[in-house]
């Protein structure tokens, strides 16, 4: 195993391979994660649309964001139901974990709200915080329990957290992963074949197989980290949160690590111009990095 890394201009060359015969490495650049707005209360849940703008989440203070391809920044929605993780869906709207009332939300490109879920069986959900839709426009999204300051509850009325699958024509809802300690990001393949849960509660990530009904099968460990939010690249590379972003192939190889200067960091996507910039919800701060 090598490791190496060169520093040349702004820009910061990282390797971290296993040497195998006819195998290429994966090579990543970055350069110095650049912040672009802070004063928020804890930032989450960024979400690229088909234009490159990056939508986001300052949960505490219940409003999306919407940084535009201008690099400008607005306040998109308030209130937004105490939005957490956001993700595009195939028709153009923004579906939020909106975990005040432990919903999962529809949001139109005008901002009009409907909602997707707001129970499983009878009774409230844990709390919605991350999801991903696929290339049908099906949904997968994870259930942890954090208790919140503004909840009338203070334990889970589900027996377990679970991560949950929501057909694409929205009438569906089933549990399709029933045994970890605490799933929080989620992330699937660009072709819709592959889906990472992160266990945080147990500090692993998991590589699933999606059936053709939406089940998952064949569940793999794919790193020993957990990771609150995730993404993945043009050339299917891993990017988990928590110190950091942590880069891994698609091997569970890890190839990279970068620094952003904050406690915690939640969440990233990519989107930009040919959606080939990271952008990073961190603490109380935004940031973005150039990839090469």
């Amino acid at each position: 195993m090598k490791a190496w890394a060169l520093v040349s201009g702004l820009f910061l060359l990282a390797l971290l391979s296993e040497v195998v015969e006819g195998q290429e490495r994966t090579i990543i650049r970055w350069g110095e994660p650049e912040r672009l707005s802070v004063g928020f209360s804890f930032t989450e849940g960024p979400a690229a649309d088909q234009a490159g703008n990056i939508y986001f989440t300052d949960q505490p203070n219940d409003r999306i964001m919407l940084w535009n391809r201008e690099d400008i920044l607005f306040t998109w929605k308030c209130p937004s139901g105490r939005s957490n993780g956001l993700f595009f869906d195939k028709k153009g709207n923004l579906i939020a974990c909106a975990d005040e009332e432990n919903q999962l939300w529809e949001i139109s490109p005008e901002g009009d709200v409907r909602v997707l879920v707001s129970d499983f069986g009878g009774k409230l959900l844990n709390g919605p915080n991350d999801l991903w839709v696929g290339p049908d426009n099906s949904l997968y999204f994870t259930d942890p329990f954090y208790q919140r300051p503004y909840w009338h509850r203070s334990e889970m009325e589900q027996p377990g957290q679970y991560v949950y699958y929501l057909s694409p024509d929205r009438e569906e809802l089933r549990v399709v992963e029933d045994s970890l300690v605490r799933p929080n990001g989620i992330i699937g393949s660009p072709e819709g074949k592959i889906l990472y849960v992160a266990d945080i509660g147990n500090n692993k990530t998991y590589r699933y197989r999606i059936r053709d009904n939406g089940d998952l099968a064949d569940r793999s460990l794919f790193c020993s980290m957990g990771s609150d939010g995730m993404a993945v690249d043009w050339n299917g590379n891993l990017y988990l949160t928590g110190n950091g972003v942590t880069i891994f192939t698609p091997e569970g190889v890890k190839i990279g690590q970068i620094e952003i200067p904050e406690k915690w960091t939640a969440n990233v996507c990519f989107g930009g111009e040919g959606m080939r910039t990271l952008y990073v919800t961190a603490s109380k701060g935004f940031y973005r990095v150039d990839l090469r």
